[in-house]
């Protein structure tokens, strides 16, 4: 089964995408925003924070990241209009980062102001690192605006403990991520321990000192390593919270966490580009396509059950 999970993750991409759908379903919350806020209030009832991303980057025109930054205004008055535990990280090349006289410093403004107002927090993500001192930079700045502002760093960078010395202190949110951009060899690790290393010490300099550090990992490993870490150290629940990708699977590992009173956090992604994250999930993980398998099969093994109809001003999510 995993020789099979493997070929096909790396065929899926050559599939039309309503054949691609069902893989991608457990991943993505859907194509609209009533289907991600109705994942997003189902995690709530468990005992789950989310935060909310937009699927997309590297737009082509100021009308288009206009465009995303309109939807993101509106996702923070429906979050503050639903009181769901739920915040927003985005992409800054999906506001326009990359473009002629980037319009990107001022969506990321409008939004801080947007957050600010509904006392919500903003999540701006690291890209491949072409873009990281911009990024830290207009971090900085939308922070200045909006204290409720977090950024992300990857630990397969080399680069990311002098960064994170740098930044660290008072009200320093920072996500820690292993990192999906490939790079060149003389800025990035390369071995599944090296970055594993890096990851861990990243975590644990934040919370040695002022700041509060998103634990974003599904590595089991990683996860246990930490969970000790902050135990043997007593480091307060309020300094940290654990963050995974919606739909992938983790053991009941995330309920144990939030029985010891840990905060776990879901990203949700959602919105018309659900194709290409999909495939990347799988390729990252293709052990989840017999998982996912197995799920559709035992649909189909169920005997037919009466369709529930939506409550109005909701959509059923598409994928």
């Amino acid at each position: 089964m995993p020789v099979f999970n493997s070929v096909l993750a790396g065929v899926l991409n050559l599939l039309p995408k309503w054949a691609a759908r069902p893989f991608a379903r457990p991943y993505v919350a859907g194509t609209t925003t009533s289907s991600a806020l109705e994942v997003v209030a189902q995690l709530n009832s468990r005992g789950f924070s989310a935060t909310l991303d937009i699927l997309g980057e590297h737009v082509e025109s100021p009308h288009e990241a206009s465009r995303v930054k309109n939807a993101y205004l509106q996702l923070y008055d429906l979050i503050a209009g639903q009181d769901l535990d739920c915040n927003i990280s985005l992409k800054l090349t999906h506001l326009g980062l990359g473009l002629p006289d980037t319009p990107a410093r001022e969506n990321l403004l409008q939004l801080a102001a947007r957050a600010r107002k509904h006392g919500n927090f903003l999540r701006i993500d690291m890209e491949n690192s072409e873009y990281t001192d911009e990024t830290i930079s207009l971090y900085k700045e939308c922070r200045s605006h909006h204290e409720g502002t977090g950024m992300v760093l990857q630990a397969r960078l080399k680069r990311i403990l002098p960064d994170i010395e740098k930044l660290c202190g008072p009200g320093f949110n920072c996500r820690i991520c292993k990192g999906i951009y490939p790079e060149p060899e003389e800025i990035s690790l390369t071995t599944a321990a090296e970055i594993r290393q890096n990851f861990s010490l990243a975590v644990r300099t934040i919370l040695e000192g002022d700041g509060y550090a998103a634990i974003a990992t599904h590595d089991l490993e990683l996860i246990d390593s930490l969970q000790a870490w902050i135990s043997e150290h007593r480091i307060s629940s309020h300094r940290f919270e654990f963050q995974v990708l919606h739909g992938v699977p983790m053991g009941g590992r995330l309920e144990e966490l939030l029985e010891r009173g840990y905060k776990v956090r879901v990203y949700v992604p959602f919105g018309e580009d659900w194709f290409d994250y999909s495939i990347r999930r799988l390729r990252e993980n293709p052990r989840i396509l017999g998982y996912v398998i197995r799920n559709l099969f035992r649909r189909r093994s169920r005997p037919p059950s009466r369709k529930k109809t939506p409550a109005r001003g909701h959509t059923l999510p598409t994928c």
